[in-house]
């Protein structure tokens, strides 16, 4: 299939889409291309608590945090939610070289510290970053680390104020198909704007490639991402922004979304980085400036292979190189991986996404089809040798 005509590469504020590439999970059908683009862009303002839902300070892991707890699971008070989550989103405008654009992200501590993505901040001339809080306040911020692998970055406020709100961190991992949630951010500029919807599948293999970057610099390699699927509208400048639960709670950060051609607009697909993921990703972020990542050490490629009388589809094992977390663990040129930790694997992409998701020095088991029958290994992640 051909790839999609892409805009010249010129300078320009929002609401400009950043790459676009092949999602890795399927979705085109029926002979329509579908496509990833991260959205970039702008940030937030609040709205009034309900008394459908409660205040409650306990259950957040971050400092300072607040959130909400619902009467009624199944019927959320959103404008509750809207309240807890739209102060601890911020608008981030960027200068580069030629041009600007604004994108979204997330306070996530009193210290001035805002997740976002690296796609959002690339590029950013010296003294080229902005953030504005939902209240209007504006401050000047800097990089404080960026990991083009993940496509995520944290921003710190110069001299933050004192009444910042961070954001109540969620759990990624207790997700489920169905759950309500909310996307916050500034799609078009349009600030503090929140959409709703579900959890429409978890474990979703988004593949973005080396164009990722709006400002014209190329990426290493492609950022693969095991992201939540979402029916909550995102649209281009929602890039950063919040996905919470429907208690307030940060479960992801909006990241990309599918469009068909060479549609920039919302088709009700739309991907979210797992907040676990990028915690462990910012916190790395602030301490030391990069992140450090988990590997297997082998070449990898999509296939398929008998189990039993079926066929499973997965990611074949091409090479093992020596020495290695996989060659440590037996895996063997080959072999198809088809889960891992209990999950399925249907391709190289699913099990690239779920490494990177990983932390160094984790244990994690594999299923393994091989030689017709399955087998289950358990691998020990190192850190990935810097190239």
């Amino acid at each position: 299939m051909p790839p999609p005509s892409r805009s010249p590469r010129t300078r320009r504020t929002w609401p400009g889409l950043v790459a676009v590439s092949l999602l890795s999970a399927g979705l085109a059908s029926g002979g329509t291309y579908a496509a990833v683009r991260a959205a970039d862009d702008q940030g937030a303002s609040a709205a009034t608590s309900s008394s459908a839902a409660q205040q409650s300070p306990s259950g957040a892991t971050t400092s300072g945090a607040q959130e909400i707890r619902q009467v009624n699971a199944n019927a959320p008070d959103w404008t509750a939610t809207a309240a807890a989550a739209t102060p601890s989103v911020v608008a981030i405008r960027v200068e580069v070289q030629g041009g600007g654009a604004q994108g979204s992200g997330v306070v996530i501590d009193e210290q001035g510290h805002i997740l976002t993505n690296n796609h959002v901040v690339d590029g950013a001339v010296q003294g080229g970053l902005k953030v504005s809080l939902s209240d209007g306040r504006t401050y000047a911020a800097t990089i404080a680390g960026t990991d083009p692998s993940t496509d995520l970055a944290v921003v710190t406020i110069t001299n933050p104020p004192s009444d910042l709100k961070p954001i109540a961190m969620g759990d990624s991992a207790a997700l489920k198909v169905g759950d309500p949630v909310m996307a916050v951010g500034n799609p078009l500029g349009l600030a503090s704007t929140v959409t709703t919807g579900i959890v429409s599948a978890l474990n979703r293999p988004v593949t973005t490639g080396d164009e990722q970057s709006q400002f014209g610099s190329s990426q290493s390699e492609p950022v693969y991402t095991n992201a939540v699927q979402t029916s909550a509208a995102i649209n281009p400048g929602n890039s950063g922004g919040a996905l919470v639960d429907a208690n307030g709670r940060l479960v992801g950060i909006n990241s990309s979304i599918a469009s068909t051609g060479s549609s920039g607009g919302n088709i009700g697909i739309g991907f979210a980085i797992p907040v676990n993921e990028a915690k462990v990703i910012a916190d790395q972020l602030i301490s030391t400036g990069s992140a450090q990542h988990a590997y297997l050490g082998v070449k990898l490629q999509d296939g398929e292979g008998k189990d039993g009388t079926a066929t499973r589809s997965g990611a074949l094992i091409a090479s093992v190189s020596p020495n290695t977390p996989a060659a440590n663990a037996g895996l063997q040129q080959g072999d198809i991986v088809i889960g891992i930790k209990g999950v399925g694997v249907e391709s190289m992409d699913s099990l690239i996404a779920h490494i990177r998701a990983e932390k160094v020095g984790s244990t994690v088991p594999l299923t393994v089809l091989r030689n017709g029958s399955t087998t289950e290994l358990s691998v020990t992640l190192a850190a990935r040798p810097q190239s």
